[in-house]
């Protein structure tokens, strides 16, 4: 076992799932000093250590996208599917920057596909400073509006494909039956939102606060929520197939009818949760708490 490390740039052997790479503390730390990886080797932890390499349990396929990202700040060009699954390593190693770089790139290949947006973050800016703050039906596809307060907005109907809505307050916004497939809400307040039956596939929403959120009947397949808040949160009916909700606070949530194939619920708190006759067969609880959920007729 190690703690700590005596010189930043000194090599450092890694064996990432049974894949070998070699780098320095200052690579791993320097670019995003606030992720899971800095922390991770910033001397504060004790890690594994096996035959000279410092071992992490984690699928090594694409950890060389990330040392690459990590070193010179550039994000590879992949297929989709790749994409999808670097992001999922980006996630759990809470590489934000990278994150945000991958949706960057995805979006512009989404350019030529993606109908424009009717309006501009600086219309969406006059619109708030004036009061007018209702965007029913409206598209605004592809459009950053992150870091705005846009609380009590009404985005029902819209169209909000691929928007960057990343640490912006959205406090009791209204998102229902809203397409906001593949939009980024990381690290945004979105208490009290109003989600029923949107579609929100593929959308990043990890580190969001989520508490008391409606998302009943929402379609939430392939959605990441690393670490979000969603305690109390309604999420009846909604389809969580392959969505990512590893290390979610679901505390009190309600998740009657929830659709849970393949869902990533590990380290997740689920304390007194409402499961009842929820199919879990396929969902992955590991290091999940659960005292006091209702899980009576819960399929496991």
């Amino acid at each position: 076992m190690m703690k700590d490390f005596d010189d930043s740039s000194s090599p450092i052997r890694l064996n990432i799932g049974g894949k070998k790479f070699y780098t320095t503390i200052t690579t791993l730390t320097q670019r995003d000093p606030d992720s899971m990886l800095a922390a991770m080797f910033s001397g504060r932890h004790t890690l594994c250590q096996e035959n000279g390499y410092v071992f992490v349990d984690r699928d090594g396929k694409h950890f060389r996208h990330i040392l690459n990202w990590l070193r010179d700040g550039v994000v590879p060009t992949l297929k989709d599917s790749k994409f999808a699954e670097l992001l999922r390593e980006a996630e759990y190693y809470q590489l934000l920057g990278l994150i945000d770089g991958i949706h960057t790139v995805q979006n512009k290949k989404k350019d030529d596909e993606e109908p424009n947006s009717e309006l501009t973050r600086t219309d969406i800016l006059k619109c708030i400073q004036s009061g007018k703050v209702r965007f029913r039906g409206v598209n605004l596809s592809g459009l950053d509006l992150s870091k705005l307060d846009l609380s009590f907005v009404d985005f029902s109907y819209a169209c909000l494909r691929n928007v960057f809505f990343s640490r912006a307050n959205l406090h009791c916004a209204k998102f229902k039956d809203a397409d906001a497939e593949g939009a980024i809400f990381h690290n945004a307040t979105l208490r009290e939102c109003e989600f029923t039956g949107a579609n929100l596939r593929g959308a990043l929403l990890a580190g969001t606060n989520l508490q008391s959120a409606n998302l009943q009947d929402a379609c939430l397949i392939d959605c990441s929520f690393c670490q979000a808040d969603l305690r109390s949160a309604h999420l009846q009916n909604a389809d969580l197939t392959n969505a990512n909700l590893e290390g979610a606070i679901l505390e009190g949530a309600n998740l009657k009818g929830a659709k849970l194939s393949n869902t990533n619920l590990k380290d997740a708190n689920l304390q007194r949760a409402y499961l009842r006759q929820v199919n879990l067969r396929d969902t992955h609880l590991e290091g999940a708490k659960l005292d006091g959920a209702n899980l009576l007729g819960a399929i496991r």
